[in-house]
Parts: C-alpha cells; structure tokens; sequence
C-alpha cells in the first residue's frame, strides 16, 4: 500500500477508533471526551492536508477482497483523487471546529461525552463516503450518518421538539436510501461487482442505468435535503446549534451532492436522470429561498438556506459540471459553517433563537457581527468573498448549458437553472441583509426568558443555558473557531487562481474569467430592498412587507401539513389497523384457542370428578363384572 493509501485508510479510521473509545467513556468524563473528541478531529485534517500534498494531482485507487455474495464481490476499496482529498479537508476543518465549539456551548452539559464521541463517529462516516472505493463501503458510511444524525439532533432531551425532529430526519431520509440501496443492487449486479472503478467502467443497458441513477437519486434527495424529501432539515434545528452547522456543512446535505459527484459518469450517461435532477434542484433552490424570507428563527433562515444552497449544487451536476458543483460544495461549507457558529454565539448571548428577540448586538458583539457580516456576504455571493466565486460559476456553466449545449443535458434544463438561480440571488441577498439587520442593527428587542417556575425547564426556543448578563461575544474557546472559519469563507474564492487547487476541481478556465454583471445588479437589488424595508421602519420586520404571501413563505407552502396529510396520517392509521387486527384477530385466535382448550380440560375434569366410596365401588363392580364375563367365556367354550 503506497503512502497516499496508507493516508486513506486512516482518514476514517482515526476519529472511528476514537469514537469507539469515547463511547466506553462515563458521561462525566469532559476532559477525556473532549482531548479524544478534539484530538481525531485535528489528526483527521493533518491527514487530509498530508493527503492533499501526497496525491499533488495523481489519483490512485487499492482494493482488498472482502466478501462474496453469490458471485457479486464486495472490497475493501479506497479511491482517491485530489477532488476527494479537498472535500475531506472541508470535512476535517468543520469537524475540528464543532469539536473545539462544543467544548464552551455545552459547557454545563452531563451528556458531553457520548455526544463527543458521537461527532467523531459522524465525521468519521462521512470521511468514509469521501474515501470508499466500494458501493457497500460508500454505502455503510452513508447509514452510519443516518444513525449519528438521529442521536445528535436529539440528543438535548429538555427540548421537546428534539426526539421528534430525531425521528423525522431518520424517517424521511430512510425513505430515500430505500432507493439509493437499489439503485446500488442494480448496478452491482449488472456490473458483476460493487466496486466504483468497475462500475463506472462497465457497459450497463441503458434502461438499467436510467433506474439506477433514478433510484440513487432518492437517496440524494433524502439526504440532501432535495425536494420532495426535505422535510427534515429545517426541523432538525432543534439540535444543538455545533450539530447544525456540522450537518449543514460538512456532513449529511454534502453527502448527496458528493456521492453524485463521485457516481457522474454514470449520470453523463442517463440524460432523463439529469433532467429530473434539474427540476429537483431548480425547484429545491427556489423554495429554500422563499421559504428563508420569512422565518423568525435565526437558525430556519439558515436551515432553508442551505436547502437552497443544495439546489444550486444540484443545478451545477444537472447541466454537467461536477467541479462547479465541488466547488460551490467547499465554499458552502465554510460559510454556512461560519454562519451557524456564529448564530450559535448569538443564541448562547441572547437566550433566544428569534430575530424578533435581538437587535442592536453590533456594538455589544463586534466580533461575531463581522464574522457574521463575512458569512452573510458570501452567502449572498459578494464579491470578492468565496460564494461569489463558487455561485457565479454555477451561474456560468448553466447559461452555458442552455445557450450552447454540448453534453447529454437539454437546453431547457439550462435554462431552468440559470434563470432559477438568478432569482435566487436576488432573494438570498434579501434575506441575508434582513438577518444581518434584524439581529445586529436597531433597537435592542431583547427579552428574558426565565426557567420554567413550575417545571424548571427552559423555554423551546433558549438554548441548553440561558446567559446571565448583558449580551457580549462569547468566550476564546467559541469565538476562536469562528473567526479562523471567517478566513476560507472571505478567502477561498482566490484559491481558483492557485493552480494546484484549480486542477484538483477540473475547473475550466473560461469559466474562472467570466464575470456576470447581473448576478451583482440582481444581489444589491435584493439586498437594497431589505435595507429600504428596514430603513423605513427599523423597528419592524422587512419581511411584513411580503404581504399575503408571507405565511405561504414562513410554512414552506405547507409542504410539511401535505407530508403528513398524505403520507403520515395514512401510515399512522394503517399501523393502528394493523395493531388491531394483531390484538383482536391474531391475539383473538391464539387466546381464544387457549380458552376452548382449558374449557374443554374443564368439563372432563368435572366428568372424572368422583367421590372416593363411589369411585372404589365402581372398580368393584367393574372387576366382578370382568370376572363374571370371563367365567361365561370359559364354560362356553
């Protein structure tokens, strides 16, 4: 095994190995926790970048026999390429920043350490995703997420939203890796192995490449958090805010859009699954947005954000650009991550999740007010932060893809694209500039929230802890990860012009060099509407003036109330029709067979009752008549 594999395998192995000692910890055990925790975050990023500089541009790929299921072999496969090696120094470098975070917002927290361990476990699934070279291996690592999201989105047991957020993230994204595990079963078995490189390489029927890559997309869909299936994001914010924005930026939504990105020969070769892909992504992009300019809850506005993050990934691999869609994934990663932190600091400050509870921190929270004003302008794609870079290159390849189509992509998915993502420029730079103003600028709107007189708990909507004192930017333990975040967010855009990272994305240079002027008139505009909003009246809500739509936007077009109108309810009934007719059919037959048979045992048992006199009379009488008919027999013969 060369040193770039040796540097693979030990990606996920490191912080795994660490999770597994971390779990065996007692609950009380911070310190451990936290240096286990920290310690596989840091030695997974050194590996990462070690990975980086080792590969310098080659790809390399090792496999070892693993199993065989009736001629269909499974292996312990790594694949490596520069594209991998960067998303998993995304993956790192987030992590590591959750780790240390972590260790200042759940400072009063009992249940620190499985909660430690169980991020490392997170990321080293998700590190495993990046590295496999094996359908089954990608595939472990993808469940393993699923399990790690559910523990960690509920693992604050004073909210009461939190299990039931746990249990839909679970459930919804279940529904698509139903399909995303069929779609790998189809192509293993029409490739004869599960093993990327042979898949990739293979001849597959068309109509079978087509359902595959149908299929897999159910699970992107699920994961991340692609319409119809994106239910659960928002919800999943009733976890802790660390977990937030490691879902959001690092793991789980990065899944989908990677796994895609991995799989994309295959896709190059099913045009009807990247049509369907663009009209997810386009619709995907558009709601996200919609829905963000009408919350109130600093971190939905960030949660739909990301939805609409995800349909601009989306968009890029539906008119054939897997680069602009890595790209946009890296920048994504460390702003949206910057942003949930910083949100984070907030919250922690505040003791409130709500925009309508904030107000005026600028001068009280300088820091995570510039922090928070880098990772909102890259968000919104200000140049020259690193979404504008990572944007306007999805905006490019679509106007591209639709004035000029060379590849399998249609022209009019092009076009659905570049318009849909120019409009979401627009509304993102309006919703950007509501938060930034909503949260920072004006008249303090803070109020108390204080514990519960009668049950003691905190309100729904404060974080484990409510800050005692006026508002002020948080300790070094949470302010130093933001800040070191804020670098790549502001920064990262440059890296096109570095070589080395420009050829580790394929990134084309005619697209690097393009410069779109709408996108730029199409943000101020957005933003500029928000301001004069605000400006007009800063005490109130720039999203009032959305008007009749605004409750449409704020519930997400009552998507959720459809979900569960057609798929929850219709579920939750059939289970009780089955649990009646188990407790009164089933139950029925099988304790009514055990009545019939202890009533039959009854009336022989009063049959068989007897007195004692009567009983040694009857015996007597029996045994003479016995005698008496085997005199008879003998005299007669």
């Amino acid at each position: 095994m060369s040193g770039a594999q040796t540097l693979g395998a030990l990606l996920p192995a490191v912080p795994l190995g660490l999770a597994l000692v971390g779990l065996l910890l007692p609950q009380r055990s911070r310190a451990v926790a936290a240096a286990l925790g920290i310690g596989g975050a840091a030695v997974a990023l050194a590996v990462a970048v070690a990975l980086v500089v080792t590969l310098d541009g080659a790809a390399t790929d090792a496999a070892a026999g693993w199993a065989d299921f009736g001629g269909l072999s499974v292996s312990l496969a790594l694949r490596l390429d520069p594209a991998a090696a960067l998303v998993a120094v995304a993956v790192a470098a987030v992590a590591l920043a959750v780790q240390v975070y972590s260790v200042g917002y759940l400072h009063d927290d009992d249940r620190y350490a499985p909660y430690a361990a169980q991020i490392s476990l997170f990321t080293a699934a998700m590190l495993l995703v990046v590295v496999a070279g094996d359908l089954i291996l990608l595939l472990v690592g993808w469940e393993v997420m699923g399990i790690c999201s559910y523990l960690l989105i509920a693992h604050d047991r004073r909210l009461p939203e939190a299990p039931a957020a746990a249990v839909k993230a679970f459930l919804v994204t279940r529904v698509g890796d139903v399909g995303f595990l069929l779609g790998i079963v189809l192509l293993g078995i029409s490739a004869g192995t599960f093993r990327i490189a042979d898949v990739l390489a293979h001849d597959h029927d068309a109509g079978t490449l087509t359902a595959a890559c149908l299929l897999l997309l159910a699970g992107v869909a699920g994961k991340s958090a692609q319409f119809p299936l994106h239910t659960w994001l928002p919800d999943a914010m009733a976890g802790p805010t660390p977990i937030s924005a490691l879902i959001h930026a690092a793991t789980m939504v990065a899944a989908g859009i990677y796994a895609v990105t991995r799989l994309f020969p295959l896709f190059d070769r099913a045009p009807a699954a990247l049509a369907v892909l663009g009209v997810i992504g386009a619709v995907t992009l558009l709601l996200g947005a919609l829905a963000a300019t009408a919350q109130d809850d600093i971190k939905r506005v960030l949660a739909w954000s990301t939805v609409s993050q995800l349909g601009y990934m989306a968009g890029a691999l539906a008119v054939g650009s897997p680069p602009a869609a890595l790209f946009h994934l890296l920048s994504h990663a460390a702003f949206k991550a910057l942003l949930f932190l910083a949100a984070g600091a907030v919250i922690h400050a505040v003791g409130s999740n709500l925009m309508s509870a904030m107000g005026g921190l600028r001068r009280a929270m300088p820091v995570t007010f510039w922090c928070t004003a880098i990772g909102l302008g890259a968000l919104a794609g200000v140049p020259p932060l690193a979404g504008f870079w990572s944007k306007d290159n999805v905006l490019v390849v679509a106007e591209q893809a639709a004035r000029h189509p060379t590849g399998p992509t249609a022209a009019w998915v092009g076009w659905l694209v570049w318009i849909t993502g120019l409009v979401g420029v627009a509304l993102t730079a309006w919703y950007a500039a509501r938060l930034l103003l909503r949260t920072f600028f004006g008249a303090s709107r803070a109020v108390t929230h204080p514990m519960d007189a009668v049950s003691g708990d905190a309100p729904a909507t404060t974080p484990a802890h409510t800050p005692a004192g006026a508002p002020h930017d948080p300790p070094g333990v949470m302010r130093w990860p933001v800040l070191l975040l804020a670098v790549p967010s502001a920064l990262l855009g440059f890296a096109i012009f570095v070589g080395p990272f420009r050829s580790a994305l394929a990134l084309d240079e005619s697209h690097l060099d393009a410069f779109v002027i709408l996108p730029v008139a199409l943000l101020l505009l957005g933003a500029g509407l928000a301001w004069a909003r605000w400006r007009a009246d800063p005490a109130a809500d720039p999203a009032t003036g959305l008007g009749p739509l605004r409750p449409a936007f704020a519930r997400a077009f009552w998507l959720d109330e459809v979900q569960h109108a057609l798929v929850v309810r219709p579920a939750r009934a059939l289970g009780r029709l089955a649990r009646r007719t188990d407790e009164r059919v089933l139950d029925g037959a099988v304790e009514g067979t055990g009545r019939g048979t202890t009533g039959l045992g009854g009336a022989l048992a009063v049959l068989h009752r007897a007195g004692v006199p009567r009983a040694v009379a009857a015996v007597l009488a029996g045994a003479l008549l016995l005698g008496v008919a085997a005199l008879a027999w003998g005299g007669a013969t």
